[in-house]
């Protein structure tokens, strides 16, 4: 997946403070993007608002189609990101609208 090109293109988006990027599970096309996003303190981030950002730099679909706001994004003693970790504690959530 190219996941660091869309983290780049989420990095900036002014309300974004932390960014990760992971596949979830999808019916059709058997995975799809997600982005898990810990906003700066005091923004809010709208879905719509975020895709057509990321609309500007980046392929259809590349762009993430589910929203997961959280307050830290797990990382490992070297401070890597967890994403299999993300996975398992993210998709059964609700996505953000």
């Amino acid at each position: 997946m190219y996941s660091v090109e869309v983290e780049q293109v989420l990095y900036g988006y002014p309300s974004v403070l932390e960014a990760a990027v992971i596949g979830v599970p999808h019916e059709v096309w058997g995975e799809m993007v997600a982005a898990v996003i810990v906003p700066k303190p005091g923004q809010t981030i709208d879905l719509e608002e975020l895709q057509a950002f990321c609309r500007q730099s980046l392929a259809g679909y590349k762009i993430p189609r589910k929203l997961f706001l959280v307050d830290q994004i797990p990382r490992n003693a070297s401070g890597k990101v967890l994403k299999y970790k993300l996975r398992e504690e993210l998709i059964e959530q609700p996505q953000v609208k």
